[in-house]
């Protein structure tokens, strides 16, 4: 990263990833073209884990390359009145894979439990039950991860 005093720390940058409820996945899309995609994820051990269908354009894409990026924006604040925007994201890369069967409806108990809590692990597990054929299971696992923000949330810090 060139603005070093913009960089997050690898713990800023592994909380924005915990606590974001979406982000842009980006692949090697049909005809070399980038293809990026938004989608609910959960971050957990240094993957992240999210679903698609079994046949399509994200899952293809993956199958053709392993490689792939990932970035949420956890604070977007424009400020007319200094021309600027304040915000932070972050940017992971690592290699993409299917999940087994075992593997992928554990995944997907954990990617429920983020975004239904409330609904209990058995009432997530019959959901995905339901499901589950028609489901593909991803893990992204981190390879190099980044991330900045605006230089003057780097000088408040800082204060």
């Amino acid at each position: 990263m060139r603005r070093k005093r913009q960089a997050l720390s690898v713990k800023e940058c592994e909380e924005i990833l915990q606590n974001g409820t979406s982000g842009v996945l980006a692949v090697s899309g049909d005809e070399g073209y980038p293809y990026a995609v938004p989608l609910s994820y959960v971050y957990a051990g240094g993957k992240i884990y999210f679903h698609g269908a079994r046949n399509g354009h994200k899952t293809d894409a993956l199958r053709r390359s392993d490689k792939a990026s990932f970035c949420v924006i956890a604070e977007d604040r424009v400020v007319p009145e200094e021309f600027t925007t304040y915000f932070k994201s972050v940017i992971a890369f690592g290699r993409v894979r299917e999940l087994p069967e075992g593997e992928a409806r554990a995944a997907a108990v954990l990617l429920a439990g983020k975004y239904c809590p409330r609904q209990g692990k058995e009432a997530a597990e019959r959901e995905i039950s339901g499901e589950f054929s028609a489901l593909c299971m991803l893990e992204m696992t981190v390879e190099h991860l980044t991330g900045k923000q605006a230089i003057e949330l780097a000088r408040a810090k800082k204060e």
